[in-house]
């Protein structure tokens, strides 16, 4: 049985009272990328082939947890309108070992003044990844896109995170 936990491919639409600059700036930018989700910096080299890593949150190196913790390769960009990138998790051998999944951003502004922003993760035969990025929070660490994007909106829309 499929379930959106599962499924080899995951949609997640959210709007936000931003501009698509303004969205794209919080996606791809690493002071941006700190004030949400788990807040770790993210860094890209935004050109085709260029990589792409995510690094831990301040809270994490508190906990031991250092380095890279997600990596990947940009492979398409229209900026602010769209990023292909691939991604991978680096937690386990077991995620490393899985390889690379594939995450699309679009983001298209509405004639109301927000933007609509679709994430769509391709999965298929990935299903470390797709238990982990399509989860619920969980006050143990798990959040999945779903967290993520929603803490994204309320840092854009307040300059808040959700927990702060």
């Amino acid at each position: 049985m499929t379930t959106p936990e599962t499924a080899p491919t995951q949609i997640y639409e959210i709007y936000i009272k931003a501009s698509p600059q303004a969205i794209w700036d919080a996606i791809t930018k690493p002071e941006w990328t700190a004030r949400y989700g788990y807040q770790g910096p993210a860094e890209y080299d935004l050109r085709p082939g260029g990589s792409y890593q995510g690094k831990a949150s301040q809270a994490m190196v508190a906990m031991g947890i250092q380095g890279t913790l997600v990596d990947g390769e940009v492979i398409e960009l229209n900026p602010p309108h769209k990023l292909v990138q691939t991604y991978r998790m680096l937690f386990t051998d077991a995620q490393r070992e899985e390889g690379f999944t594939r995450v699309t951003w679009e983001i298209e502004p509405t004639q109301s003044g927000f933007s609509r922003l679709t994430v769509t993760h391709e999965l298929a035969g990935k299903p470390i990844m797709a238990a982990m990025v399509g989860s619920k929070f969980s006050e143990t660490g798990t959040g999945g896109w779903s967290w993520i994007l929603s803490d994204l909106k309320s840092v854009l829309e307040t300059g808040k995170a959700m927990g702060a």
